[in-house]
């Protein structure tokens, strides 16, 4: 079987040929147009819609597209429904009464996190390692400003493109006052169950990024840049990282949050 070239650049419509190939130039990868994803000799399309940027898996049995959301979806229901300080991670982050902790997702993904966090009033600084959910998430928080009540939100959100040690270890210096209180991480975790079903978006972020080896390195950074608490999401049986013990954690069905308190927020 012949080997697929991962990822190129790529448009439907000549009326989004423009974007794609600033893009590709700036990504230094080709610019294709695409109308069938069966036959591309391409595993992944950075591909333009009308629906924003999304990242489209190529081949016969190709899933649907990936872009980041954050109008409607899982993300839009989330904010209308389920968006309040109650939930797990607005607690683990110490979001409470009178308290909007500055927060750095250095972890960032598809800004999902991020954006709950910051549609509760923190302001959330996002680093992403890979240049391709980066040039997503831009997209995306792109799009959402144009809807007059997320605009607010995302004002609350900066994402930039950096590996989140370097990161991290630049955070550690800076002033008190501009460090965030909060480090929150999400790394992936190694699946070795081969025969678990894991997300279409992770076998994708596997793919393109690859895993979070370096997630011990991560949590012992963190604890040294954040000021007051590292908040480290988990699957629910996943081992401590550094199998250090956090000052406490709170259980969901599936996963966990373990939050690592340096310093009370105020």
């Amino acid at each position: 079987m012949a080997e697929f070239l991962p990822l190129a650049c790529a448009w439907q419509h000549e009326l989004y040929k423009p974007q794609a190939s600033a893009l590709a130039d700036t990504l230094g990868l080709p610019c294709v147009e695409v109308h069938e994803y069966a036959d591309v000799p391409y595993k992944y399309l950075l591909l333009f819609t009308e629906n924003g940027l999304a990242i489209q898996p190529c081949g016969t049995k190709a899933s649907g597209p990936i872009w980041v959301d954050f109008v409607g979806g899982a993300v839009g229901h989330r904010r209308q429904f389920g968006g309040g300080q109650g939930q797990m991670i607005a607690k683990a982050c110490g979001v409470g009464k009178g308290l909007r902790p500055r927060i750095a997702d250095v972890t960032a993904g598809l800004g999902r996190d991020a954006f709950v966090l910051a549609s509760l009033g923190c302001h959330v600084e996002m680093v992403e390692r890979s240049i391709v959910i980066f040039s997503l998430l831009k997209d995306g928080m792109q799009r959402a400003k144009q809807h007059a009540d997320l605009q607010s939100i995302i004002e609350r959100m900066h994402v930039q493109h950096a590996q989140a040690l370097d990161w991290l270890t630049a955070a550690a210096g800076r002033p008190e006052e501009q460090r965030p209180e909060v480090v929150y991480l999400d790394p992936m975790f190694p699946h070795r169950d081969k025969t678990a079903l894991v997300k279409k978006e992770m076998l994708v972020f596997r793919d393109l990024v690859g895993a979070d080896d370096d997630a011990d390195l991560l949590l012992e950074a963190a604890l040294g840049a954040a000021e007051c608490r590292v908040v480290v999401k988990r699957p629910r049986k996943a081992p401590y990282l550094m199998n250090r013990s956090p000052s406490y954690q709170l259980d969901g069905k599936s996963s966990r949050f373990d939050i690592y308190a340096l310093k009370k927020l105020s």
